[in-house]
């Protein structure tokens, strides 16, 4: 599996409980803010489920 650096580009405020927790098990929590991580079937599906509030690059 590759790496992939994701982006928050929306806040969470006003958001359901669960989309606020996996932006922070992702390491996200405020808007611009960046982590690089390992593209995993965990990390896809995290992906999939808050897709509209984060931007996605592979490396």
């Amino acid at each position: 599996m590759g790496k992939v650096r994701i982006t928050q580009t929306r806040s969470d405020i006003k958001r359901p409980e669960t989309q606020q927790r996996t932006l922070r098990a992702l390491g996200l929590g405020k808007p611009h803010k960046s982590v690089e991580v390992e593209l995993t079937p965990q990390i896809a599906g995290m992906i999939t489920k808050v897709n509209h509030l984060i931007t996605v690059q592979e490396l």
